[in-house]
């Protein structure tokens, strides 16, 4: 298996997951305060929406690169 393989494998399961998902969050932390022996720290959920058609263009682009590296 080539690296053109794994790349193309790689984009359609990511394309898949963005369908069936549809979004995932995470957590930043933004802000830390220390005053004396006190520490004051901030996380925020930050959700990040993938689109429909990003999860489709990755499946066919992981789609097309798995049939032309198959043909050479």
């Amino acid at each position: 298996m080539n690296a053109r393989q794994i790349a193309a494998i790689v984009l359609i399961l990511a394309g898949v997951l963005g369908l069936v998902y549809g979004k995932f969050s995470y957590t930043k932390e933004t802000h830390d305060a220390k005053i004396g022996s006190l520490e004051l720290s901030l996380k925020e959920k930050e959700t990040v929406n993938v689109p429909v058609w990003a999860g489709v263009g990755a499946i066919s682009a992981g789609t097309i690169l798995l049939f032309v590296s198959r043909r050479r």
